[in-house]
């Protein structure tokens, strides 16, 4: 049940705790990808598995600006502090549980947001009348080429789950101007806090590498795994809240 789309009456009647929240980002993937790409990446494996679970599971708008300061040099790019993204995702979630959704799980398209993420749902877990967990969809696929940035991990998913919104003929021109690699190393040290350090145009990794076939892949793996955190979430006892 996505609560966007349904009225306040249907979603008085739907008799679950589950309930998944997607997590997003605006921030630049490079001149091929759109700056909505983890939002729109985090709704896809969240839509996916809703649809795949076998009991009723709430389906919440998902977070579009987050800890994306790193990007800040190009243009369309938004962010906030984590202590802000922190307090705003805990109120999300204790809004879910108001309505008697108080498990649930965090869709997350971006890893910029993983730490922060981590940290509200220890809160959330040890504090409110809720139970949160973290998902970080990459986290999750079985894939031979690597993450990047707007590289061919992001890419392939939009190319399945939102095709018209990659630009086809700018692949050449985002695989040209990318990083092989996130930051600039010295030894086991990042020297680079932004990502303008040390990609021209944004991207890192090479997006001719996905496809909408491995897409395909990408989202079933993840919603697969999202599937099974549903199942354990739901089974879970957390224990007694801190006082």
């Amino acid at each position: 049940m996505h609560l966007t789309r349904s009225t306040w009456t249907e979603m008085d009647e739907v008799d679950t705790d589950l309930a998944l929240l997607p997590v997003g980002s605006t921030e630049q993937h490079g001149p091929h990808a759109p700056l909505g790409t983890d939002t729109l990446n985090a709704e896809a494996v969240a839509d996916a598995a809703a649809e795949r679970y076998e009991a009723p599971v709430v389906v919440a708008p998902a977070v579009p600006v987050a800890v994306a300061e790193e990007h800040r040099a190009f243009t369309g790019t938004l962010w906030t502090s984590e202590s802000t993204f922190r307090a705003y995702v805990r109120d999300i979630v204790g809004s879910l549980a108001a309505h008697g959704w108080d498990r649930v799980v965090l869709v997350n398209g971006h890893g910029g947001n993983v730490s922060a993420l981590g940290e509200v749902c220890g809160r959330i877990v040890r504090h409110d009348d809720a139970y949160a967990v973290p998902f970080t969809w990459f986290d999750e696929v079985d894939a031979e080429v690597n993450m990047g940035h707007g590289g061919p991990l992001e890419t392939a998913l939009l190319q399945h789950a939102n095709p018209e919104t990659v630009r086809e003929d700018r692949l050449e021109e985002a695989a040209a101007g990318g990083s092989d690699r996130w930051g600039d190393w010295q030894g086991r040290v990042n020297l680079a806090f932004d990502s303008h350090e040390f990609t021209e145009n944004g991207v890192v990794g090479d997006p001719r590498e996905g496809s909408a076939e491995l897409g395909a892949e990408l989202l079933d793996d993840a919603a697969a795994a999202l599937v099974d955190l549903l199942d354990a979430v739901a089974e879970r006892d957390p224990g007694p809240r801190a006082t």
